[in-house]
């Protein structure tokens, strides 16, 4: 598990960077707190958002299609 203390830029652009598979600098990116959940952060990455829970998971913050 990855741990991510108080929303530190640099450890989110790590966990982003793992997530997409190319480097995010943490200049990219804009952090916020969610307040729907304590410890989960919103996370703006270009055209696209993106949710990191409290245990470090990051996943899409869109309805995506299934087929």
């Amino acid at each position: 598990m990855d741990i991510v203390y108080a929303a530190e830029k640099p450890s989110i652009a790590k966990l982003l960077s793992d997530h997409m598979r190319r480097r995010v600098r943490p200049e990219e990116i804009k952090v916020s707190e969610n307040p729907d959940e304590t410890g989960s952060f919103y996370i703006g990455f270009k055209l696209d958002k993106f949710v990191m829970s409290p245990n470090g998971e990051i996943e899409s913050d869109r309805l995506q299609l299934v087929e």
